[in-house]
């Protein structure tokens, strides 16, 4: 893979950047603070600030790797503030694969910015990076995330009985994943 780290990535709607330390307010106002937002991710809600701005700090620490990948989801007419976040949760190098994980607060539910970041992210991966297989999954209590990834063109692979672990406990997963030859004309997988 051709690793670019977390750069800038635009949309009609959104700016996708890299998390600054400066977004523990907006990250901890907008969706970390939110059980309903966290009831089916595998991180805890938070309880003070002082969790986001942990978080952040882990994660801003790694931005100079050019193998990770943590976007701030922004949306152009509200400003610089995140309303969520979106990037790998694990990823090969050798299967030439990353996986995805998503989360928007509950004021931005429904409007197809979830949608709208994944497919640039998406796109980011298959065209610059050169991953071949992009996954994610879900619990399937909360369909509303399976939308999301059937809309970006990821196909349902099957479900995992008691497979993984969320804040509701332990939990059936199921599985989607899009092919970079799914994606792009004649997108055979090269080194």
């Amino acid at each position: 893979m051709n690793h670019l780290g977390t750069k800038t990535l635009e949309t009609k709607r959104l700016i996708l950047r890299p998390f600054a330390m400066g977004d523990d307010q907006a990250m901890f106002d907008n969706w970390s603070n939110d059980p309903r937002v966290t009831e089916f991710l595998r991180w805890q809600t938070h309880r003070d600030i002082n969790d986001s701005r942990e978080i952040l700090r882990e994660w801003t620490e790694q931005y100079h790797k050019p193998d990770y990948y943590q976007w701030a989801i922004t949306l152009k007419d509200e400003g610089e503030a995140p309303i969520g976040g979106i990037g790998t949760v694990e990823q090969s190098d050798a299967l030439r694969m990353v996986h995805i994980g998503y989360c928007i607060g509950r004021r931005w539910w429904r409007r197809g910015i979830t949608s709208e970041a994944f497919s640039a992210v998406i796109d980011f991966f298959l065209r610059e990076v050169g991953v071949n297989r992009i996954e994610s999954r879900h619990d399937p209590e909360n369909p509303n995330s399976g939308g999301v990834m059937k809309k970006c063109g990821l196909k349902y692979e099957g479900t995992h009985r008691q497979a993984d672990l969320n804040n509701r406990g332990v939990c059936d997963v199921s599985v989607y994943a899009v092919l970079r030859e799914d994606f792009l004309p004649g997108g055979v997988a090269v080194g």
